[in-house]
């Protein structure tokens, strides 16, 4: 079964968990590390998540997983917080956390860069703004929404 099954049905499964728990689906990851498979979820809610509710939901999922057996070989289930570099996925991620400090990476070179970070300034019309701060001067730069590679949180130590 391909990884994108995996992430849909995991994705099917888990909703009405988090819905009960007030929690929200951040990432679902099914990859193979060395001989071993993961599947990791990221959830998370406003004031962050703790890890007896992180074992809830793993416990939760980890049965519905069975029941349904989707992945028909050993692997590990892991359930954690996405933490202060949390990836953003979604439209409703960018306008979540405009003003904040953003690292995204592109498909296609914007001016000759593939990588920006910076403060995003607004997400409008699949566009991300992001003011970019190079030596002393500041730029802004317009990135549409089908260009955005990875996108995250960026933690800043001014």
């Amino acid at each position: 079964m391909g990884s994108q099954n995996v992430t849909e049905i995991t994705e099917e499964l888990i909703q009405p968990i988090l819905e009960d728990m007030n929690l929200e689906l951040v990432d679902i990851e099914f990859q193979q590390e060395g001989k071993n498979y993961f599947l990791r979820v990221y959830v998370d809610k406003e004031g962050g998540v703790d890890i007896e509710e992180c074992g809830q939901v793993s416990e939760q999922l980890s049965e519905k997983l069975d029941a349904q057996d989707p992945i028909t070989f050993p692997y590990f289930l892991e359930v954690s917080s996405p933490g202060a570099e949390r990836p953003l996925k979604k439209r409703k991620d960018f306008e979540k956390y405009v003003d904040h400090n953003v690292n995204i990476k592109v498909y296609e070179h914007i001016d000759g860069e593939k990588e920006f970070e910076g403060r995003l300034l607004s997400f409008e019309n699949d566009t991300a703004s992001i003011e970019v701060t190079i030596k002393t001067r500041k730029k802004t730069y317009e990135i549409p929404f089908d260009n955005i590679a990875k996108a995250r949180l960026a933690v800043s130590f001014n």
